[in-house]
């Protein structure tokens, strides 16, 4: 159903759950919803893969580390959080956040992150690039020509960098409050755009290692939770503005022209042409990874991946002779500073 004119009459679309006006229509599931309904189905969709991912035994204290960065996603995956587990006295909430050094786009949203702690009772704590021996986004900026010019493989995108730098500051935070398990804000958009990009570029090995992780940990690292990862952005958008969650409304000024951007306008193309295309996606890797434990069950214990080792000069996990944050640093000429 949608708004219809009819000679002079229009025909406003109202929820199919009852008679208020509509927020969305999910044209993926052929539902029509308004503010109250769209929270109660969010809310649904997230409870259910928080107790598939995140098991918590009786007798067994869980300390959930949630990644917050004042945006929507994150915003709406602690006030879930707290909301379904929050009372538990076996669990215990930590929000984190990590500066990447972005003047005029991190400090607001920062504001926001605190702000939404504040009112949901939870602690959150904050590090910064440079107390993890990084530069700051905004030099790293400066820096790129420099690096390009000097080394032509060199990534050429600052979120290249960024994302690196910031799962370690994740995982930094996670050590520090001795986290069992990490939550991240990833929804339905962000996952069926990774997967899109694994595909474009054969790369079966970083499909493999998508979140969740709960059933398959790697050792030195809390395994990561994804509980938003079947609730597409939009609604995500629209849960928060229902639930008026504190939240920071401006994209990074470094994201347009990441691949990631590119991928992000090629799944919502294609979502608008097949309704159901990002649900598609995210079970084919699903997918994936169940013929991987098969393969494994059967005794195929060379299809598991191999698991990380130290970092001769950090200490991170690493799959190669060193960590990748390490690589970056190297080509950003930190350790020369």
């Amino acid at each position: 159903m949608g708004a219809e004119a009819t000679g002079e009459l229009f025909t406003v679309p109202t929820c199919d759950s009852c008679d208020k006006p509509d927020v969305v229509e999910q044209a993926y599931s052929g539902r029509i919803l308004c503010g109250k309904h769209l929270a109660k189905s969010v809310r649904k969709k997230i409870s259910k893969e928080l107790r598939a991912q995140l098991p918590l035994k009786k007798g067994q204290h869980t300390t959930i580390l949630v990644a917050v960065s004042g945006g929507k996603d994150s915003a709406v995956l602690l006030d879930a959080i707290v909301d379904l587990v929050g009372k538990r006295r076996d669990v215990t909430i930590v929000a984190g956040t990590v500066d990447e050094g972005i003047e005029g786009y991190r400090p607001p949203s920062i504001e926001c992150a605190a702000s939404l702690c504040e009112r949901l009772g939870v602690e959150h704590l904050v590090v910064n690039y440079p107390e993890l021996s990084f530069i700051e986004m905004d030099e790293v900026v400066e820096r790129l020509p420099m690096v390009i010019a000097k080394d032509n493989d060199a990534p050429r995108m600052a979120c290249s960098y960024c994302g690196v730098f910031r799962r370690q500051g994740i995982n930094h935070l996670a050590q520090k409050v001795g986290a069992d398990v990490i939550a991240l804000g990833h929804n339905l958009d962000d996952m069926a755009q990774t997967v899109l990009m694994n595909m474009a570029n054969a790369d079966i090995e970083r499909t493999l290692r998508l979140a969740p992780h709960t059933a398959t940990p790697v050792d030195g690292l809390a395994p990561r939770i994804v509980p938003l990862r079947w609730v597409p952005e939009q609604e995500i958008h629209l849960y928060a503005l229902h639930k008026e969650l504190p939240m920071h409304h401006e994209e990074c000024p470094n994201a347009r022209g990441a691949l990631r951007w590119r991928h992000r306008e090629m799944v919502a193309h294609m979502e608008a042409d097949v309704p159901g295309t990002r649900h598609g996606l995210v079970r084919m890797a699903d997918q994936i990874k169940g013929l991987r434990d098969q393969i494994v069950a059967l005794g195929g214990e060379g299809q598991r991946p191999a698991p990380p080792t130290p970092c001769p000069r950090c200490g991170s996990p690493s799959s190669g002779a060193q960590c990748k944050a390490c690589d970056m640093r190297d080509l950003l000429g930190v350790d020369d500073d």
